[in-house]
């Protein structure tokens, strides 16, 4: 095999709490993790010597900078690959989003280069080496519904949500991780979301108790430096959603229908309004790394 062409799916959380911070300053999560229809597509070739990135976007790095470069050199310098790889990365899930497109971007390169090179990596160790990448990508190479622990790589499959309709919003709007981790008082959060609860709801196949546990506390810092978030989640209210969610640390929001009618409208409403600077309509799916997958590029809503 010489090329080799993969998806990185976006992902959701459908819960988010923060129950601790680390001696080194990582703070402890408690989050449902979920992936959804929207995804960048890697190529991947097989080169005489060196890594090379490339991408249709103009917003981001090709170099070190560039998570998809940084998981390639990993895997060559751990595993004595000899020769070079070139890879392209063709865009489309929001970028610094809260939709772990980096993150998805960087576990579809080392999937590609263990498949690629035919290497003999166990996938709890691929997913292992991709916490030094960073901590969304042990859940990126698993994929489907998984509840993430830990700073969110100890990692607990689940069985995938209920059939739905998810509306994504990005607004304009941007803010880093970084901050909003930084402004988060994790000894001071006033109310936990009930993972465990939204846990078992997922295990019952339950779409209203998994709704009715839908929480983010990073909500409560990025929402006051991002107010078009509650703007966007009141639209989706309005137009019908059975609940509402910003995603990661933002700033996207994320709205749940299950009538498939109903969701469209809603796309089209949020379009109109331009509190979004991309939307999409899509489905939950569950990949193929999940030991819950069902079939190749199989969504749970057809």
């Amino acid at each position: 095999m010489e090329e080799y062409r993969l998806k990185a799916f976006a992902k959701i959380n459908l819960g988010l709490d923060v129950v601790g911070r680390l001696p080194d300053g990582y703070h402890q999560v408690r989050m449902i993790m979920q992936n959804i229809d929207i995804y960048d597509e890697l190529t991947l070739r097989k080169a005489e010597a060196s890594i090379t990135v490339t991408t249709d976007s103009g917003e981001l790095p090709t170099d070190e900078g560039n998570l998809v470069y940084r998981a390639a050199k990993l895997m060559f310098e751990k595993y004595g690959i000899g020769s070079g790889i070139r890879i392209h990365l063709q865009k489309n899930i929001p970028i610094a989003a809260g939709l772990a497109g980096g993150s998805a971007d960087a576990a579809a390169a080392m999937l590609g280069i263990r498949r690629l090179f035919g290497l003999d990596i166990p996938l709890e160790q691929l997913m292992q080496d991709g916490v030094f990448i960073g901590a969304d990508v042990p859940y990126c190479i698993l994929g489907g519904t998984a509840l993430a622990e830990g700073i969110g790589e100890k990692l607990t499959p689940l069985p995938p949500i209920p059939p739905c309709y998810i509306l994504v919003a990005k607004p304009e709007a941007a803010i880093s991780t970084k901050y909003v981790y930084e402004h988060l008082d994790a000894l001071g959060i006033p109310r936990h979301p009930d993972i465990s609860g939204m846990e078992d709801a997922i295990r019952q196949n339950s779409l209203p108790e998994i709704l009715e546990r839908m929480e983010n506390v990073l909500e409560a810092v990025t929402i006051p430096v991002c107010p078009v978030i509650a703007s966007i989640k009141e639209q989706m209210r309005g137009s019908g959603a059975l609940n509402c969610l910003m995603s990661g640390s933002g700033p996207t929001v994320f709205g749940i229908f299950t009538d498939q009618a109903a969701g469209q409208a809603a796309y089209r409403q949020m379009k109109e309004s331009n509190l979004a600077k991309q939307v999409f309509l899509t489905t939950p799916i569950c990949a193929f790394t999940n030991p819950f997958y069902r079939n190749p590029d199989t969504k749970v809503l057809s």
